[in-house]
This record gives C-alpha cells, structure tokens and sequence, in this order.
C-alpha cells in the first residue's frame, strides 16, 4: 500500500497513512480565511532542505502552484489559523515527515 498524508484544516492536523493505517499524526498551522489552504488533492512536486526565508528547515511543494508544506521558526502559530495558505509544521516534525514521503506522494487536504 502506497503511503499518503492526510490534512485536516478545522483540526490542525497532518496525518501520515500507509494504506489505511495511521502511522503519525503531526500539529499544523493552516491559512487563515481570507489566505486558505486549498482543498483538495494534491501531489508533492518537489523537496528542498534549508529553502531560506520563512520556510524553516525544508519545504515540500505541492502541484498547487505557490503552496506547500514547510517548517517554521515561528513556534508560536502551530495549532493555529495564519496568513498565507500554506501547511506550516515545527521544523523537527517537517525533517521526519520528509525523509518518509517521496515526490509523488498524495496529499489530501480537507476540512
């Protein structure tokens, strides 16, 4: 079974499933209404460790143009509801979700 994550905006989780099997689930920080992260499915296009600026220690883009799933060196809104619609993880949970997700892994991301 191929593995995928799963985005749950209203709770601010990512979920790590391999097949139907939960293997981790990690805090967020999804976009605020005015900047959401987009529903739907996506796939990660591409990865790149220490992508400078507000990224945090690597960043994982998606086939939605502009919009990923990143570290942050802002601790304080994980769990929360920020501008820009991005999918923003403390920097240690992004490196370990990294090195388990290939490009090419479904992305889900729902309320």
């Amino acid at each position: 079974m191929a593995k995928w994550i799963d985005v749950l905006t209203l709770q601010h989780q990512l979920k790590l499933f391999d097949g139907n099997k939960l293997i981790k689930t990690y805090p967020i920080a999804v976009g605020k209404i005015l900047s959401p992260t987009p529903s739907g499915t996506y796939t990660i296009i591409n990865k790149q460790r220490n992508p400078g600026g507000p990224f945090g220690v690597f960043w994982m883009g998606l086939s939605k143009p502009h919009y990923g799933i990143h570290g942050t060196n802002n601790l304080s809104p994980i769990g929360k509801d920020v501008p820009h619609g991005c999918i923003r993880m403390y920097n240690h949970d992004v490196l370990d979700l990294s090195s388990r997700m290939p490009v090419g892994t479904r992305v889900s991301i729902h309320k």
